[in-house]
């Protein structure tokens, strides 16, 4: 009879507790890999990298940033390509189906992030042949129900044409689908050139560019160079990789991983609750068992690494349930919800079930291990 069989044996003692315990520690770790995987997919939506770099301007994203200043972008000795982009929010029918086109040079655009988009040479060959003409992102052409050859108006919220009308009308030259399945495919890509002749206000100025550092250079270290370069000029900027944006921009509606951290740490905090109580009271039914074991020559430590295996035990079995849970709902919900259960969520949870099975099991063992044979055997 070795340890494990022995820790099995008394896990399964009352089959009802130890069943009911198993499924309360795997509904607490399916609601963590649920939320991590929430969260990691929303840092990981729009394919937001940790290396390509944005740019905007210090004083806020509303404020635009003249085109020369790519010039000096691309000049810097580390930059490998940037690009620009110039942003149009509208409306297509009714101002709730909202619609954004990234106004940019195509050309720019494929060799600083073509990849991720998905975009190719032929299309962005078909986006040349025309001014007015403009790619669709497959989530967005399913959306609206837009193909190759037909026309978009998109009537704009704050960017004017010179005659007056908010109106803008695309030729749909074709559709990129984004690299993976949490690409961001749900705005339109138009060339600069026609959106900058035609708008009313801002000539020559851009939203943001988008910058990609030469291999082995460290995006971070790039970064700080390319803002002391306008630190003194009219238009100070604040570079940020795709990643930190990305998780600035959900922060101004909520933190989205406090938030997570909370319902996790509720979830936790109740089921340590439960599972405490629970292992002290089946300890404590077994006093007289644990005193014959003592009395035949069991160690302290090994009665109290008996009772850490049988709490480790049902942590593994109600943990690994919970993980395999979130695993499948992240495969079967994932590309339609946004959710990403990483290798990171898989070792992290992983620590989780360690510590919380022998934090838990710590109290009740110290007890047993602690406990006087004639003490112990007074409960029978």
């Amino acid at each position: 009879m070795t340890l494990f069989d022995l820790a099995r044996k008394s896990a399964w003692r009352k089959p009802l507790r130890t069943t009911l315990l198993i499924v309360s520690i795997a509904v607490a770790f399916l609601i963590y890999g649920l939320t991590a995987s929430f969260l990691d997919g929303a840092q990981t939506a729009a394919g937001a990298s940790a290396e390509i770099l944005g740019v905007t301007s210090a004083n806020g994203r509303t404020h635009p940033l003249p085109l020369a200043a790519l010039a000096r972008i691309t000049a810097m000795r580390d930059v490998a390509a940037a690009s620009y982009a110039a942003r149009l929010r509208g409306f297509v029918g009714v101002e709730k189906n909202v619609v954004a086109v990234s106004a940019t040079d195509p050309a720019l655009l494929l060799a600083v992030n073509g990849k991720e988009l998905g975009l190719t040479p032929d299309l962005v060959g078909a986006l040349g042949q025309g001014r007015d003409r403009a790619l669709i992102g497959r989530a967005l052409a399913e959306a609206q129900g837009w193909a190759v050859g037909q026309h978009a108006t998109i009537t704009a919220f704050d960017m004017p044409r010179q005659d007056g009308s908010r109106d803008w009308r695309f030729e749909i030259a074709g559709v990129f689908e984004g690299e993976s399945a949490v690409t961001d495919t749900y705005f339109m890509i138009a060339r600069y050139d026609y959106v900058n002749a035609a708008r009313a206000r801002a000539k020559d100025s851009v939203d943001n560019f988008i910058v990609r550092p030469r291999p082995g250079v460290p995006a971070a270290e790039l970064a700080v160079r390319i803002d002391g370069l306008f630190a003194n000029s009219a238009t100070p900027t604040r570079t940020q990789s795709e990643k930190q944006f990305l998780e600035a921009f959900l922060r101004q509606y909520a933190d989205i991983g406090l938030i997570v951290n909370l319902v996790v740490a509720a979830a936790f905090v109740t089921l340590l609750m439960i599972t405490v109580n629970t292992m002290v009271f089946a300890v404590r039914e077994r006093r007289f068992e644990i005193a014959v074991l003592k009395t035949l020559g069991f160690p302290p430590l090994w009665i109290m690494a008996l009772i850490l295996s049988e709490t480790l035990l049902v942590f593994i079995l109600g943990g690994g349930l919970g993980l395999l849970l979130a695993k499948f709902a992240t495969l079967f919900a994932g590309p339609a919800l946004g959710l990403v259960f990483s290798p990171t969520i898989l070792a992290r949870a992983l620590g989780l079930i360690a510590a919380l099975g022998l934090g838990v099991g710590a109290l009740p063992s110290l007890s047993a291990m602690r406990t006087p044979i004639v003490t112990a055997l007074r409960a029978r």
